[in-house]
């Protein structure tokens, strides 16, 4: 079957910021999937698209690809957008709370976008076929702009907490009750930040990216509510029909002092805590996969490996599997959303249980976003560092894994580092005691 969309190289070479800024920026319905500040390997695109239905995406088969990359990179067309927490929760037979005024799922058909080869620095102009002015607007749009700093944050003030330090303490005394009397071995106890007041997402992004660099940045906004990201996690994957998960399970601070630095991930790397939360979650990964998978397929890839990002150390494993013939996305995202790294194990227990605990949605915190591409390939990473905005302030979620062994103010103190970058893009400080 041809291709919906045809593709041009361009001559000309843009950073991709400055495109960002010129263009996707202004729109009402855009988006960047960010390969991050001064990528030199792998694949950026942003763009432009029209809403589409959940249910289209979730209908699309994963298993018919032929493994091979297109001119323009792995995503040669289809969906941008994202999954909130709470439509797996629901899907899975959790109880859950909505997001008031929030969708439960964004979902962009892509219709113009400009793919950025960051090894080749080459672009190109990918438009649905039949669209033969994109490519001279393309080209004259590189040509123009020009890379301008973030704009300053403005002051925001301190943000609100769903919960107090002291409050978020004692409900880790309360998973750590829960994994006593034998109801979950792990949860994901997670809690929210809000400000109020305007605030613009496109500059916001642009100071995210500068202060937490991601390989899976993404920015998909969609009338009046926005998601921008710096996670550092990827869901799922799939190629050629090989599903790939990479739970992070353990978090360390960096340290400017490289002896400390490289201590803290050696400490990371060591902790029994930090290890045996990761393997929980690898195991809920293959049996999750398992449900839609050949038998026999699946495999731990990597185990327990440390991957340093610009503020955290993180604790890495990844899973993958070879999905059954006719697996549609929603086959998929039915087995394993939300993941495992986001609730605990059980995993239907572990939601049941936090959802009595957090008093209130995680909304598109904790859901996924990446593309899911016409020709079955998807690449969705998990939705945290992230900040979600809308018509009256933004949100910032942030969250760890309680185990048995759970220390409650190293915790406390987790979640601040987590939060803290997201916040600081916004230009609001963390509440007392954080």
């Amino acid at each position: 079957m041809p291709s919906p969309y045809s593709a041009v190289p361009l001559s000309e070479w843009a950073d991709p910021a400055a495109l960002f800024a010129g263009w996707v920026a202004r729109e009402p319905h855009g988006f960047w999937l960010d390969a991050g500040p001064d990528a030199t390997a792998g694949w950026s695109w942003l763009g432009v698209g029209a809403p589409d239905d959940a249910a289209t995406v979730r209908a699309v088969e994963l298993t018919g690809q032929d493994g091979q990359d297109g001119a323009w990179g792995p995503f040669r067309g289809g969906w941008v957008g994202w999954f909130g927490y709470e439509t797996g929760a629901a899907a899975a037979g959790a109880p859950v709370t909505r997001e008031p005024g929030e969708p439960p799922a964004v979902w962009l058909r892509a219709e113009r976008f400009i793919a950025v080869d960051h090894a080749a620095r080459r672009l190109w102009a990918v438009a649905v076929r039949g669209d033969t002015g994109w490519a001279d607007q393309a080209r004259r749009l590189a040509a123009s702009v020009v890379p301008v700093p973030p704009a300053p944050a403005p002051q925001l003030g301190t943000a609100r907490g769903r919960h107090l330090p002291a409050r978020y303490a004692a409900l880790i005394e309360r998973c750590r009750d829960a994994i006593r009397e034998g109801d979950a071995y792990q949860l994901c106890l997670t809690t929210r930040f809000s400000v109020a007041g305007e605030v613009d997402p496109a500059a916001t992004y642009l100071r995210l990216r500068a202060l937490t660099p991601a390989h899976h940045g993404g920015y998909v906004r969609s009338g009046g509510i926005a998601l921008l990201s710096a996670s550092p996690e990827r869901f799922l994957e799939v190629d050629a029909g090989v599903a790939r998960t990479r739970p992070i399970k353990g978090t360390r601070p960096r340290s400017r002092d490289a002896a400390e630095d490289a201590a803290l991930a050696a400490e990371l790397r060591a902790s029994p805590k930090e290890r045996a939360e990761n393997v929980m979650i690898v195991d809920l990964m293959r049996n999750d996969l398992s449900r839609v998978s050949v038998p026999g397929s699946i495999r731990a890839d990597t185990l327990l490996e440390v991957e340093s990002y610009a503020a955290v150390h993180q604790l890495v494993s990844t899973v993958s599997s070879r999905l059954a013939p006719g697996t549609t996305v929603g086959d998929l995202l039915d087995a394993a959303f939300p993941a495992g790294s986001m609730t605990g194990a059980p995993k239907l227990s572990a939601m049941k249980i936090l959802h009595a605990l957090e008093g209130g949605p995680r909304g598109v915190f904790a859901g996924c976003f990446g593309y899911i591409g016409h020709d079955g390939r998807l690449d969705l990473a998990m939705i945290i560092r992230s900040i979600v905005t809308g018509p009256d302030g933004a949100y910032v979620g942030a969250g760890g894994g309680i185990t048995w062994g759970s220390q409650p103010g190293a915790e406390v103190a987790e979640v601040g580092v987590k939060a803290h970058a997201p916040l600081a893009a916004l230009g609001a400080a963390l509440p007392p005691g954080w």
